[in-house]
């Protein structure tokens, strides 16, 4: 078992919904854990499909609480957007870009493909300087609140796997695996390095 808590770090589109709630279960069980998103922006759900509340990565989760709270509080509470936003302001004060991150993990849990694409060609291209090996996995993730549960759940326990494993290099697809064979979910996996 590494003698050092693995630094995860879990990514969504926006750091909203399923990156967040796996950043409130994973730090609740004293991992190391930070969370991002790779757009360009950050979407909300808005009043109709083709409107959505669109931010800048720099606008605080408090910041988009209020606004949401002033434009319609009863759809916003009825969607659940003004809960979620609430549990975010208490992890973290704003969302953070994965692109604009130089810190280093060990571990980097998509919640979606293209969001896995996304961090695989950032990672890529960066200059390697360290040659630090980072595994980067896919768990599909629906973007709705109770499969964000679920993932997150899904995710802390594969976290505490990988983290139990005496050699992560050499155990961890034999895990991922388990997990596919368990969840019946499919898991990408890459390795990059720093």
């Amino acid at each position: 078992m590494p003698s050092t808590p693995l630094r995860v770090a879990v990514v969504c589109s926006s750091n909203q919904n399923r990156s967040m709630e796996a950043h409130n279960i994973l730090s609740k069980r004293s991992f190391n854990v930070r969370s991002f998103g790779t757009g360009t922006h950050v979407k909300l759900p808005g009043p109709a499909p083709d409107k959505p509340n669109v931010y800048d990565f720099k606008t605080t989760y408090e910041q988009m609480y209020n606004d949401l709270l002033k434009k319609d509080k009863e759809l916003y509470t009825q969607n659940g957007i003004l809960h979620m936003l609430d549990r975010n302001k208490r992890i973290k004060p704003r969302p953070e870009r994965f692109q604009n991150c130089k810190d280093y993990f060990d571990l980097v849990i998509t919640c979606e493909e293209r969001v896995y694409d996304q961090v695989v060609e950032d990672l890529n291209s960066r200059e390697q300087e360290t040659c630090q090996p980072v595994h980067v996995i896919n768990v599909d993730i629906q973007d709705n609140h109770e499969e964000a549960t679920l993932g997150a759940f899904l995710i802390c326990e594969l976290c505490q796997c990988i983290q139990h494993t005496e050699d992560m290099e050499n155990e961890i697809d034999e895990l991922l695996q388990e997990f596919e064979d368990k969840s019946g979910r499919t898991f990408l996996h890459t390795i990059c390095f720093y």
